[in-house]
């Protein structure tokens, strides 16, 4: 009894690592989230369309249940009878079961024009996957109630959580990692993408789509009003990105094809109202020596250094932004303060007043990398403004000449164990705090608090040599000054002497049960 019960709180990542754990010998670890989460989309698309189908029955509708266009109009896709997950799981242990699923696939694909490009193509009969596995792996799937998930990112979490379990190559160093939705509710929550064009210049599998547009839902707006563009560097996760948003009914743009965004951008017209992004981090060898050096996003700036990309990820958005466009984005925090090209064109940068704010976070909060990194959120226009959203009015003052830090370090709760991630009273403090400095009554709702915030003068960075280093302005409590040292040792003094007496009382008792056994030692 107490198994099962401990089995039923395994989450819905850890029931499928489980699951295609049980894969290995038969493919490559590296192919094992491209392998669930497809099969994901079939028992997720397939749950919708029988729920769908159940509801025209119910509504006496039984001469519509094989029209297309009565599920598409709620965004179901309609799948054919041969591309039902309960028609796979009928034929789960034929031997041709790959090229069933691999049919089911494509019957799908063809079915739904927003699906066009986003599903895999023969995968899994090419793959050479051991029958009674892939077998095994389906009957768990079948056990998962997609639909009880619904509100969740599911694509998302088992991709990011896939990830977290191999520090592969393509991980860390090709944007594919899913940014933790805690982080993306944090930018959409500072940055408000209530309507217009959206951009993500490195997409991954679409989770900053995903969550943005949850947060037009929060705040009664309509996500028609929002148009995603995207791009993605490779083709398995463009893949991913494209049947991400279709299975919700998101409408999006991601270009014509899986492409570098650097050497083959496929948005050179874009002026996106937002931006928000987690490229890369310290990509290394973006461009080669003569490459890209004249490219028209650098306009007005240095060429950014090749060695590293996180000076290009950012004038690329710069150039992307509309007269009013915002971004929030995530970057290592070497970029706050290095030299060479990058000093020269974060010092540009400030000096056009393009910095709005400096966010620090914890580390622990991605699955592929510890390290801590930091939001920026830059901004076209710090004029002073009012504008109509969703949910009431927003009156900005003028903040030209100003730059909000944060250190968000100490925020945040754990998250399966060893990582951190932000609870939503968190996030909706952190953003109030950020619009409280932002608005016209900012000298009543706002204020510099110790260790967490400062708003900070264009000619405080200066006096910083352009530095945006949150430490090198917000005031931070030297509590050594405060601490008795003799307290301190006495008390040290104390544990120490505690733990020496257990450790005799414990070699005492092993030597006892040694000798009671006849090995004296």
């Amino acid at each position: 009894m107490a198994t099962k019960t401990a089995a039923k709180t395994k989450s819905t990542e850890e029931i499928l690592w489980d699951s295609a754990n049980k894969l290995r010998g038969s493919v490559e670890p590296s192919e094992y989230k491209h392998v669930v989460l497809s099969l994901i989309f079939l028992k997720f698309a397939s749950d919708k369309f029988i729920k769908r189908r159940e509801e025209l029955i119910a509504e006496g509708k039984q001469a519509f249940l094989d029209i297309p266009e009565f599920y598409q109009a709620e965004n179901v896709f309609y799948l054919p009878e041969e591309s039902r997950w309960t028609f796979i799981m009928e034929n789960a242990k034929q031997e041709n079961i790959t090229l069933i699923v691999d049919s089911a696939l494509k019957t799908i694909e063809r079915t739904n024009k927003s699906l066009e490009g986003a599903l895999p193509d023969n995968y899994f009969s090419r793959l050479g996957l051991d029958q009674s596995k892939f077998s095994a792996l389906l009957d768990t799937i079948n056990n998962i109630d997609t639909l009880k998930d619904e509100a969740h990112d599911i694509v998302g979490r088992v991709y990011e959580y896939f990830l977290s379990k191999f520090a592969i190559a393509e991980g860390k160093g090709k944007g594919e990692f899913y940014t933790p939705k805690s982080i993306v509710n944090l930018i959409a929550e500072m940055i408000e993408p209530y309507k217009g064009k959206i951009y993500d210049p490195s997409c991954g599998s679409g989770g900053m789509f995903v969550q943005s547009l949850k947060f037009i839902e929060k705040h009664k707006g309509n996500k028609k009003d929002i148009s995603i563009y995207g791009q993605e560097l490779t083709n398995t996760t463009y893949k991913l990105a494209k049947m991400n948003l279709a299975i919700r009914g998101i409408s999006s743009n991601l270009g014509n094809k899986a492409a570098d965004t650097f050497g083959d951008d496929q948005h050179k017209d874009l002026k996106a109202d937002y931006i928000m992004a987690n490229p890369p981090f310290n990509l290394k060898d973006w461009r080669a020596e003569n490459e890209l050096t004249t490219d028209p996003r650098w306009a007005g700036y240095e060429v950014p250094p090749k060695s590293n990309a996180n000076y290009a990820w950012i004038l690329n958005m710069i150039s992307k932004l509309s007269q009013n466009g915002v971004a929030g984005f995530i970057l290592a925090n070497g970029a706050l303060s290095g030299g060479g090209e990058e000093y020269k064109i974060r010092k540009q940068i400030i000096e056009n007043d393009l910095v709005e704010a400096v966010v620090i976070l914890p580390q622990s909060m991605f699955y592929s990398t510890d390290i801590s990194v930091t939001l920026w959120i830059l901004n076209r226009n710090k004029n002073e403004r009012t504008f109509e959203v969703n949910d009431g009015v927003k009156n900005y003052r003028n903040r030209k000449g100003e730059v909000l830090f944060m250190d968000l370090r100490q925020k945040g709760e754990p998250f399966e164990k060893k990582f951190i991630q932000f609870g939503e009273e968190e996030i909706t403090a952190i953003a109030t705090h950020y619009h409280n400095w932002q608005q016209q009554d900012w000298k009543v709702t706002y204020q510099d608090i110790p260790e967490y915030s400062y708003s900070a003068t264009l000619e405080d960075i200066r006096n910083k040599d352009y530095s945006l280093v949150p430490s090198k302005y917000i005031e931070f409590v030297n509590r050594d000054e405060s601490l008795d040292y003799n307290e301190q040792m006495q008390s040290l003094q104390t544990d120490l002497k505690d733990l020496f007496e257990q450790e005799n009382q414990l070699k005492n008792e092993v030597y006892n049960v040694f000798k009671t056994l006849g090995y004296e030692l």
